[in-house]
């Protein structure tokens, strides 16, 4: 008897872990398609694609909505709804879906924005980066007049890839600025600023009278210059803000984030392409040309691109008039295209495919996975190669992101960020708008 009641017990506790995931799965399955933030312009009407069953229920949390939410019934299936999100005026507010009409199961954060037009890139550019202070980007040990071993940057916890800013309050300025104050020390102990992952840290350092030439060192290799070629994506007529290559600039050796001071953007001809193979990335060679007229200045260096401000206007060839900027909600998997320049100073049109759309609630470079599906580009580059970095990508009329990497074992795709993420980066809605929405 008692083996029967335990056995019920346990079958009854198996059968409602089972339900319990069984729910789980369900109400998974049928909002996974939602975002949890969307993007609408002003005039724009978004209707969430998205099957509901009849007792899931929508209320909007504010009391003076900015949209006015739809209930739309599908003659298909009773079981089947839709909820159409008409803009009223710009702002945020809050969705929130009820299960049964009572119990709150996700929020939706919908800000309606003003519509935003900027002009597609396309461009090769050169970039010149003058950094914030010097990078670290090798260590070395020090043999002193008696014939010791130093290792001075592991003393004071120096590491490749930290930036110097300052050495006894003295801001540097370049890598021969740096040598003339350790010169200049005769061995006295410096402070020194760095900082690392956008944190600053203090430390000190006695610099060591070299054996083999006598001079002092703290045993440091430096660097306070970068220069490459990557492609324009877009600037905005009205504030002259721009954004570019769709990734951070690292340092070659030691792949971390260049913190920068200042810097250009110049105009660059393609002279040769390296095709991308399987296992090795192509890339695009170019030489700058007009240096001494920049066409832009650099402002910032982020993981989502480089932004600035230009000093005159780019001409587009093959298109003249702003786009309207598209978010993620409006992106959808099939045909697109990019404008990129692979051929001397000729920017062309090339057919690519959306293969997936990553939804995302914060800023990430791998937004979209691409695939390059234009014969002529194919022939030519192989794929996505280095420097292509940046192209736009433009669908159904609006332009919806930027081209930022390559899959090393399969050339023909890679990743495209949301324009949506560098238009934010760009400083734009700072500078034309009141932000609608708040940090």
């Amino acid at each position: 008897m008692m083996n029967k009641k335990r056995y019920q017990k346990t079958v009854g506790l198996l059968m409602s872990i089972f339900m319990i995931v069984t729910l789980y799965i369900f109400f998974v399955e049928i909002t996974g398609g939602l975002n949890r933030e969307y993007n609408i312009s002003i005039g724009d009407n978004y209707t969430l694609n998205q099957r509901f069953p009849i007792l899931l229920s929508t209320t909007d949390s504010n009391e003076n909505s900015i949209v006015e939410i739809i209930q739309l019934n599908h003659s298909k299936s009773r079981f089947s709804k839709s909820l159409q999100l008409n803009t009223i005026d710009k702002g945020t507010t809050s969705l929130q879906l009820k299960v049964l009409g009572l119990i709150p199961y996700r929020n939706i954060r919908v800000n309606v924005v003003p519509e935003l037009q900027v002009m597609p890139g396309g461009q090769s550019i050169g970039v010149k980066l003058n950094t914030d202070g010097v990078l670290v980007v090798g260590t070395t040990q020090i043999i002193d007049q008696e014939g010791k071993h130093h290792d001075l940057a592991q003393e004071a916890g120096i590491r490749i890839g930290d930036s110097l800013i300052s050495i006894n309050n003295i801001k540097v300025n370049d890598a021969v600025h740096v040598g003339e104050i350790i010169k200049d020390s005769y061995g006295e102990k410096l402070q020194l600023v760095l900082k690392r992952d956008s944190k600053k840290y203090t430390t000190s350092i006695s610099p060591i009278q070299s054996i083999e030439d006598n001079k002092y060192r703290v045993g440091l290799w430096v660097r306070d210059k970068t220069a490459g070629v990557g492609t324009m994506t877009f600037y905005h007529p009205e504030t002259k803000k721009f954004g570019a290559l769709g990734h951070a600039i690292t340092d070659v050796d030691t792949g971390s984030l260049l913190s920068i001071k200042d810097g250009e953007v110049v105009r660059s001809r393609v002279i040769s392409v390296q095709q991308g193979k399987r296992g090795k990335p192509g890339e695009i060679r170019g030489i700058f040309y007009d240096t001494n007229d920049p066409i832009g200045k650099l402002e910032k260096n982020t993981n989502f691109g480089v932004y600035g401000e230009l000093l005159d206007d780019l001409e587009n060839q093959i298109i003249n008039t702003p786009l309207p900027v598209a978010y993620q909600h409006e992106i959808k998997e099939g045909p697109a295209h990019i404008l990129t320049t692979v051929e001397s100073n000729k920017m062309e049109r090339y057919n690519i495919e959306i293969l997936k759309v990553n939804n995302q609630s914060k800023a990430n470079s791998k937004s979209m996975v691409i695939k390059v599906t234009d014969e002529k580009l194919l022939e030519k580059t192989g794929g996505i190669v280095q420097g292509m970095s940046g192209s736009p990508i433009i669908q159904d009329g609006k332009i919806i992101g930027a081209v930022t990497h390559v899959l090393i074992n399969n050339p023909t795709q890679g990743y495209g960020i949301f324009i949506e993420w560098m238009i934010e980066e760009s400083g734009i809605y700072d500078k034309i708008f009141k932000k609608v929405v708040e940090n």
